[in-house]
């Protein structure tokens, strides 16, 4: 039997897909435009390509959906408050501070109370040059989203950039995925497990506990489902429950 939520999220897909068929090709033909400057070896470039045109890795390019503005802010920017995914491959808490990501830690919270990630896959894992598992679309492509965007946040906290105009994302944070452009994340995110340099443009709003790195890296050591260094985990990752209380 279908629940009332979920024929909410279900309707909210329709919509978004009804909204987005007339856009997509338009879009991907003018990201696949864009120039790439820099002289990294080829499979990182590559996974860049994903990284700025696909909000973090979708590579057809697909915005979230047309913006219908994030939710009102409803939490106490003073405090801190934890994600905890329930995954099928084990437990995830994030850390997150309200005080520096206000604005990411509101809506994360808004759509975990409405179980917006629950039964949701994370649709891909990257595994050289770059090491992330992305989760939080409800489509489980790497093109879906809530509707809306929310502003970049807490961008100069890993420092600055290097030479290559990138910084590192240390082993154990969570970062928001976004179009490429400023102000454009929905609700996908990557988790980092290892190490990796990226340009300082994607919204670091928690780190990982201990078990729960532990966890994305047994997700990673499993590899992707083709044996690729960028594609679906081997082993498939779904958020069976996601929260946010302040702690």
């Amino acid at each position: 039997m279908v629940t009332s939520d979920q024929r909410r999220r279900q309707l909210a897909r329709e919509k978004y897909e009804r909204q987005q068929k007339r856009r997509a090709e338009a879009r991907r033909k003018a990201r696949r435009r864009t120039a790439l400057i820099g002289a990294a070896a080829a499979v990182v470039v590559a996974t860049v390509v994903g990284l700025v045109v696909g909000g973090v890795f979708d590579s057809d390019g697909k915005k979230a959906s047309e913006p219908s503005g994030p939710p009102a802010m409803a939490i106490d920017k003073s405090a801190k408050y934890t994600l905890g995914l329930t995954t099928n491959s084990g437990a995830v808490k994030v850390a997150m501070d309200a005080a520096k990501t206000p604005e990411t830690v509101n809506s994360f919270k808004s759509l975990a109370d409405k179980k917006f990630f629950d039964g949701t896959k994370c649709h891909r894992l990257t595994t050289d040059g770059i090491f992330v598992l992305q989760c939080g679309d409800p489509e489980g492509t790497g093109s879906g989203g809530p509707g809306y965007t929310i502003k970049d946040e807490n961008l100069d906290s890993l420092g600055k950039p290097d030479g290559t105009g990138k910084v590192v994302y240390p082993a154990g944070t969570v970062a928001m995925a976004n179009t490429g452009q400023p102000n454009s994340g929905g609700s996908q995110f990557f988790l980092v497990y290892k190490d990796t340099q990226l340009p300082p443009g994607y919204t670091p709003f928690g780190k990982m506990d201990a078990a729960g790195l532990k966890v994305v890296e047994g997700i990673a050591k499993a590899g992707t489902a083709d044996g690729a260094t960028d594609g679906a985990p081997k082993n498939t990752v779904t958020i069976e429950k996601a929260t946010v209380v302040k702690d």
